[in-house]
């Protein structure tokens, strides 16, 4: 189906980077630097310098990211990892492919790990958090550190939905022992296809993450350290990354203005909660704008009907699919998320006459209610 307001518009978004990402892309072949080359380093060092940290590694998913995390940290069985019940199911995944157990907790009014309810989730087997940067916006990271610190728990920020944004002045990814990232093409800095990266500060870490990527194998000594998985950033891949990087401020700032334009067309408007929140400490770079109502799925299909594409991240908790094998941890605020959560239009081509369409679309459709 052809929308008058795509989600994303990957077609406009290459042709307004076609020469840049064409130049990047046939220096790469030309060369034939396929793999582990030096486009790969170069964004590597940009990325780390983005972030404010001493590293980043590339790999091949936000996935492998918290996976390869959590082996550094020394994660395994018999451990308990504290994560939210609103967030990709990766991001249980990972703890539960090291052979720890999720802790699933409930999410605060921004949709982000609520630190009270993280304080009542530590037990003596707690040995790890994972916050989720959910939607652009960074965690209450001073609350979260400080209970890690009381605990001595490693902290591990997913931040695949927050590259760019900030708490406090510090950038999503460098609060924690490493910080996770995805680049898969929907995000604000998407790839060619998927990948990601591990940002830290410790420089054991960005080697073990080195290792895991490929192989367990040292590629200056050949040796092989550790049994180690194929999960490498293509360096294609990285060349493309690394232009985009460079636009990545201006479209987070383009993603604010969009983010302002949703407010002020549709404050007020039926039962909508609208994802705009205290900015005293935070900088949120909106990767999506999610709004609420009781009146989801039927917005949606109305939304659909007038030519505007829509996503629900996630329309069931994440216990509910079966084969995932998770008990119901009773987060009612996380299940009520997923009933009435819908993410509007929002990207890098965004335009005000896009926002214009869907807000008249919505108010349409709370007049006739």
């Amino acid at each position: 189906m052809s929308y008058r307001v795509p989600f994303v518009d990957p077609r406009e978004h290459y042709r307004r980077l076609k020469p840049e990402i064409d130049a990047a892309f046939t220096e790469t072949l030309a060369r034939g630097d396929l793999v582990l080359r030096q486009q790969l380093r170069d964004f590597e060092r940009h990325l780390a310098e983005f972030v404010g940290t001493k590293y980043a590694v590339g790999v091949n998913s936000g996935y492998h990211a918290l996976h390869f995390s959590l082996l550094a940290a020394g994660i395994g069985p018999g451990d308990e990892v504290i994560t939210v019940g609103h967030t990709f199911a990766a991001t249980v995944s990972a703890i539960v492919h090291v052979g720890a157990s999720p802790v699933l907790i409930d999410i605060g009014h921004d949709h982000t790990m609520d630190p009270d309810a993280l304080a009542r989730a530590i037990t003596p087997r707690t040995r790890a958090i994972i916050p989720v940067h959910l939607n652009g916006r960074v965690c209450e990271m001073d609350r979260i550190e400080a209970l890690a610190s009381a605990h001595r728990l490693t902290v591990i920020e997913d931040a695949a939905q927050a590259l760019g944004a900030r708490f406090d002045g510090r950038m999503a990814g460098s609060f924690g022992l490493s910080g996770c990232f995805s680049f898969y093409p929907l995000k604000a800095l998407g790839g060619l296809g998927d990948g990601g990266a591990v940002t830290t500060n410790d420089p054991d870490v960005a080697r073990m993450v080195t290792l895991l990527r490929f192989n367990g194998e040292d590629r200056e000594t050949g040796e092989f350290h550790v049994h180690g998985y194929t999960a490498l950033l293509d360096n294609v891949n990285a060349a493309v990354l690394d232009v985009k990087l460079r636009h990545l401020p201006g479209w987070i700032a383009h993603r604010r203005r969009t983010a302002g334009l949703y407010h002020k067309a549709l404050a007020g408007v039926g039962d909508l909660r609208l994802p705009h929140f205290s900015e005293a400490r935070h900088f949120d770079s909106f990767q999506n704008y999610v709004v609420r109502t009781a009146h989801r799925d039927t917005l949606r299909e109305f939304l659909r009907a007038e030519g505007v594409e829509t996503l629900v991240h996630w329309s069931r908790p994440m216990w509910e699919h079966k084969g995932l094998g998770l008990a119901d941890p009773g987060l009612p605020e996380t299940s009520r998320l997923c009933r009435e959560v819908i993410s509007l239009p929002m990207n890098a081509e965004t335009t005000p006459e896009h926002v214009q369409i869907t807000a008249d679309a919505i108010r349409l459709f709370f007049a006739r209610r």
